[in-house]
């Protein structure tokens, strides 16, 4: 794969900036940096946990194993952007979401609890830009939802916003009427940190942002 990326300010080509994800909310957060990717490569790795693996340290290694691979893959000047998101409760990490019943589990454990969402970041330049800097930032959140019943979990699941989504929910969708407390960064929990995207790429050379 090759990639070129825009002209910056002083004439000089800029490298590609490519997303290492399918997901549409973290280009829409890119977006509200102002930033668009010139490509959207997901990359496919086994997201399996490893024994006893813990929250923090599962995060950090997706997030590194998906630029990696997609950054190796990249010939021409590109910054790869990767981001991995977990739910937590205790040391427990809970499932994406694949299925509608998996989705009930999650809803079930986290109903009137709190718990924690991690989501992990990279930045890794392919080889063709050896100027580029690896360098990452795992956010740490912490949800609490309200107890809710049987009736409502159905509701929410009947709403499909559970699909794909780890824990079984979407801060921007319907379960938002449900969560009675957040500590930290909401952007996070939807699937990207806005300020340490920001301040990741603000830490490459040239003129990635303001």
């Amino acid at each position: 794969m090759t990639a070129s990326g825009p002209t910056g300010t002083e004439g000089a080509i800029r490298p590609a900036f490519v997303l290492a994800s399918a997901s549409p909310r973290r280009l829409d957060l890119l977006a509200q940096l102002g930033v668009t990717p010139e490509r959207v490569f997901p990359a496919d790795i086994d997201e399996t946990p490893a024994r006893d693996e813990q929250p923090r340290p599962y995060v950090r290694r997706m997030a590194a194993e998906k630029a990696q691979k997609i950054a190796s893959q990249i010939t021409e000047p590109a910054l790869v952007l990767s981001a991995d998101t977990v739910v937590a409760l205790g040391h427990r990490i809970l499932p994406k979401a694949e299925t509608i019943e998996t989705a009930r589990a999650c809803l079930r454990k986290l109903s009137g609890r709190r718990h924690t969402v991690f989501t992990a970041i990279r930045c890794v330049p392919s080889v063709g830009w050896p100027e580029g800097r690896i360098s990452e930032r795992v956010v740490e959140s912490t949800v609490t939802f309200s107890r809710m019943t049987e009736q409502q979990i159905e509701a929410l699941l009947a709403t499909g916003d559970w699909q794909g989504k780890a824990g079984g929910y979407a801060l921007q969708g319907h379960a938002a009427g449900f969560i009675r407390f957040i500590s930290g960064s909401p952007s996070a929990v939807i699937g990207l940190p806005l300020f340490e995207t920001a301040q990741l790429l603000r830490g490459q050379p040239g003129n990635w942002l303001p």
